[in-house]
């Protein structure tokens, strides 16, 4: 068995890497250490390499179609992983989940409608429906026992006749739940009742910790297959965002005619040639890297928890279910959000997501990627140490 190397420093400066190459731009200073954007400092697994190469090699790039080995990888992947038996039918290539939230959203919804996201959550699930004049109308999550739930009172009482969608972060970002199938079978039947769809972003499906079982939306009940789309993908998984590798399924046999219908109508769903090879690889040979990878990441995770615990006893981390992401709570430190930013950015040289970006709740948070060699976070965490004692003096 292949052993993979988890801790290599790679450099990636220098390829138009949105992580490392922006961060003059985005924050002002080239220096700091990237730990925001959600793509990992790991190297691609060898299949996948291998498997571009090879498609390289014919050296003809014309267009091209999804093969039947490719829908049967993910249909394979979907059911090994997932217990979920779907359909050739059910599937469509789609050019990113961001972008399928706003297919979605101009498929189904019109300007003035009303879409519920669940605060603190991934920021375009905001900015993307108010771009398109859609209303977006906050369900916060609620904090109980140090962790979070959905506040499904609160739902209720803002749903009107005006809400016709609901985007669904599962597993969550930033607060890495995974969400348990009792949670998501209330949710379907609160969605189903009020006749709003429910958008699924399972973008990080893969990255549960194997204590935990991520379920698909469209799994956990017939009401909850009939009112969703789930959008999936191997790019978080196996670090290949930028191949652009996406897809959705949907059960539903009105909602898929008419939103495949509406990606024709665009070409919305015609693949490249790359993520046709890459998908394949990931999902033919997949699984003993994820496994791998996700051990790795779940030592990061114990790192960070021991580090904070040990020296940063003010800053509490959310014990993350899934992927490689952790949400920081700052709120003992006593700074409002400008000045919390200033001490990870311009004290103590770490690019991180500001937590106020993720709506409601996120005030006093940051969120810090893991998805790097160890030693990369023993620097990070270090000089964040040092500036917390310099503020103290």
């Amino acid at each position: 068995m292949k052993q993979y190397n988890f801790d290599e420093v790679i450099e990636r400066r220098g390829t138009n890497c949105i992580k490392h190459d922006l961060l003059k731009e985005r924050f002002g200073d080239e220096k700091l250490i990237p730990l925001w954007v959600a793509d990992m400092d790991f190297r691609t697994p060898d299949f996948i390499v291998e498997a571009i190469k090879k498609r390289c090699e014919h050296e003809v790039f014309g267009y091209t179609y999804g093969s039947d080995e490719y829908y049967e990888s993910i249909i394979n992947w979907v059911h090994y992983k997932h217990n979920w038996k779907i359909q050739k039918e059910w599937i469509s290539y789609i050019p990113g989940i961001v972008k399928g939230i706003s297919f979605a959203l101009q498929c189904f919804t019109r300007p003035g409608d009303k879409i519920i996201i669940q605060p603190p959550v991934y920021h375009p699930f905001r900015i993307v429906p108010q771009s398109m004049k859609r209303e977006v109308v906050y369900n916060p999550l609620k904090l109980v026992e140090g962790s979070y739930e959905m506040d499904f009172e609160q739902l209720e009482s803002i749903i009107d006749e005006k809400c016709k969608a609901l985007i669904l972060c599962n597993p969550h970002n930033p607060g890495g739940i995974v969400w348990k199938k009792e949670t998501l079978v209330q949710l379907a039947e609160v969605c189903a009742k009020h006749h709003i769809l429910v958008i699924s972003d399972e973008i990080h499906a893969e990255m549960a910790y194997p204590q935990y079982k991520h379920y698909p939306f469209a799994t956990v009940s017939d009401n909850a297959a009939l009112c969703c789309i789930t959008f999936m993908a191997p790019s978080k998984t196996f670090n290949i965002a930028g191949i652009v590798t996406s897809y959705a399924i949907i059960p539903n046999d009105r909602l898929r005619k008419e939103f495949y219908e509406f990606l024709e109508a665009g070409e919305f769903g015609d693949g490249t040639i790359f993520a046709y090879e890459a998908t394949t690889a990931a999902y033919t040979y997949g699984a003993e890297w994820l496994q791998q990878m996700r051990m790795y990441i779940m030592e990061n995770v114990r790192f960070v928890d021991e580090f904070i615990k040990t020296n940063l006893p003010k800053i509490k981390m959310y014990m993350p279910q899934a992927s490689f992401l952790i949400w920081l709570d700052c709120r003992e430190l006593k700074l409002n959000q400008e000045e919390l930013v200033d001490l990870f950015q311009n004290k103590a040289g770490l690019a991180l997501n500001d937590g106020s970006i993720f709506g409601p709740g996120g005030e006093g948070h940051m969120r810090l990627n893991i998805g790097c060699p160890r030693s990369i976070l023993e620097t990070s965490l270090n000089a964040l140490k040092k500036a917390l004692n310099k503020e103290k003096k």
